[in-house]
């Protein structure tokens, strides 16, 4: 029985995969676990592959998958998960950023009873634009995690097998791996860790990335845009209506028309504003929809009890 697979996403990482492949396995090999490492190649069009191709020829813990195409890194992930046969699953990148060394307190935590664990970088050694990147797009994960665990929020992952059982028949195109284990479970916990400077290549996650990421959660897996557009429709049309009621009362104290300009101002204002909360309670309607074409299931069963005989 396998204890824990580790799943690495490759991405141009032909420097480094080698050193991360000997120090995990020192890592693993010195906590006396039985563990298997998946390599996800994301077709970075460099050797990746090739020597990820030696290393599973040399060491049997070592598979490797490779994407047809480049799908991106959550994709990549949920791909290695539903292969994985360990009863734990780390996920950890592919740069050395994350130090293998540091797998140890996400197991020593996990073992309290925790579904998911999480090793929070101390300090982040990104640049300021892709740490900025990172809030914002934490920022857009609040809204389906809930803030306390969104703040904590990494590649750095330990969680239990089990809770992929609550996203087995996910279908759509966009994936993020954090929203989805929150479909299992609430118990997540982070633990902090140490964050290297990156030794080789440069990251493929650009600020452009990020932000795209970032507009892929908010409406992929939240219908907060839709709350706003209502709440601002809502606003539009009060500020509407008070313009409105202002116009008639001056009109009939003083018995003569208001300036056609807070006149118009006034229908344009109400009528944009019933349009959006028009539009806002069509998208709840249309975002219930999107939820039940990605399949989240109803429940996950966690244990069952046996049958006396």
């Amino acid at each position: 029985m396998i204890d824990i697979s580790v799943i690495i996403p490759v991405y141009r990482s032909y420097d480094s995969l080698r050193e991360l492949h000997q120090r995990l396995t020192t890592v693993m090999l010195t906590q006396g676990l039985n563990f298997e490492i998946l390599f996800v190649e994301d077709c970075g069009g460099d050797n990746s592959w090739k020597l990820i191709q030696t290393l599973a020829d040399k060491d049997s813990r070592v598979r490797g998958l490779r994407m047809s195409r480049n799908y991106g890194q959550h994709n990549a992930l949920l791909a290695g998960i539903r292969a994985a046969q360990g009863q734990l699953i780390a996920t950890i990148d592919d740069d050395l950023q994350n130090p293998p060394e540091e797998l140890p307190k996400l197991l020593s935590k996990i073992s309290e009873g925790y579904d998911v664990v999480y090793g929070s970088p101390e300090q982040e050694q990104h640049g300021i634009f892709r740490n900025m990147a990172s809030k914002i797009t934490k920022i857009a994960l609040q809204g389906a995690m809930g803030a306390a665990t969104a703040r904590y929020v990494s590649a750095f992952r330990l969680f239990r097998t089990e809770l992929s059982g609550a996203f087995a028949e996910y279908k759509s195109p966009s994936v993020n791996i954090d929203v989805l284990l929150t479909w299992a479970t609430t118990k997540f916990v982070a633990v902090p860790v140490n964050h290297e400077v990156r030794k080789f290549g440069e990251s493929g996650y650009t600020v452009q990335k990020l932000m795209q990421h970032a507009i892929n959660m908010m409406t992929g897996f939240s219908t907060l845009p839709l709350k706003i557009a209502s709440f601002i429709g809502f606003l539009f049309s009060l500020f509407g209506f008070i313009v409105l009621t202002y116009v008639i009362i001056h009109y009939l104290i003083d018995g003569s028309p208001v300036p056609g300009f807070p006149f118009l101002a006034s229908i344009i204002s109400l009528f944009s504003g019933a349009q959006l909360v028009a539009l806002g309670i069509i998208g709840e309607y249309l975002a219930r929809m999107h939820q039940r074409t990605m399949e989240r299931p109803a429940y996950l069963l966690r244990e069952i009890t046996k049958s006396r005989k």
